[in-house]
């Protein structure tokens, strides 16, 4: 095996929540014994923010980012599912098309990453909730519907509720993604870890 470059103490990563990136940091363990891996959790708003300010390395990122000044490598894409009370109607199909959302609450929280409107719908009478825990929530009550990539689902899942596969929703894209004139050789070595396992999950 070659030598290892110089390396840092700590290497910090930056993740939004439903990244999944345990696979790449145990081959990052197994390899890089000597330089910690620090996971750090960001949120979709402050992801450039926490780049450009140095307070992560790199991080797993949701598309789009403004990538000026950014290296960003595109890693995977997620499906949109849709998430209901467990006593929905709509749990009668493994699968739906937006066409089937016609009618419903359709509740977008102030931390929506799909943009995702629906012809149909209807909006809530009430403000949007302030981030996708909430939002579900809302739905566990029997009001309304949301749309997450899966990934988020999964992270705010609830006794109470299912979730169902969106054929025609609008997918997202988990990236990585550092500042480019601070590409260090920790950088580098997770870039190729990352780029030689890449996920191949269009689930998430």
């Amino acid at each position: 095996m070659p030598p290892e470059p110089e390396l840092p103490a700590t290497f910090t990563l930056g993740a939004i929540p439903g990244a999944t990136p345990g696979k790449w940091i145990d081959t990052w363990n197994e390899r890089m014994p000597r330089t910690a891996l620090e996971l750090v959790a960001v949120s979709v708003a402050d992801q450039r923010r926490a780049l450009l300010g140095g307070e992560v390395d790199a991080a797993l990122v949701r598309l789009p980012i403004e990538n000026a000044g950014l290296h960003v490598i595109p890693l995977y894409e997620e499906v949109p599912v849709v998430v209901c009370a467990r006593d929905s109607h709509l749990t009668a199909a493994e699968e739906l098309d937006t066409a089937d959302l016609a009618g419903e609450v359709l509740i977008v929280p102030d931390d929506d990453v799909l943009g995702i409107r629906v012809p149909g719908t209807q909006a809530p009478r009430f403000a949007p909730p302030a981030d996708t825990a909430d939002a579900i929530a809302t739905v566990a009550a029997g009001v309304g519907i949301v749309v997450v990539p899966m990934s988020l689902a999964r992270l705010h899942r609830r006794k109470d509720t299912e979730y169902r596969p969106l054929l025609d929703g609008p997918t997202s894209t988990v990236a990585l993604a550092w500042v480019a004139d601070r590409t260090t050789p920790a950088v580098d070595a997770f870039v190729g870890i990352v780029r030689g396992r890449t996920a191949n999950s269009s689930r998430g």
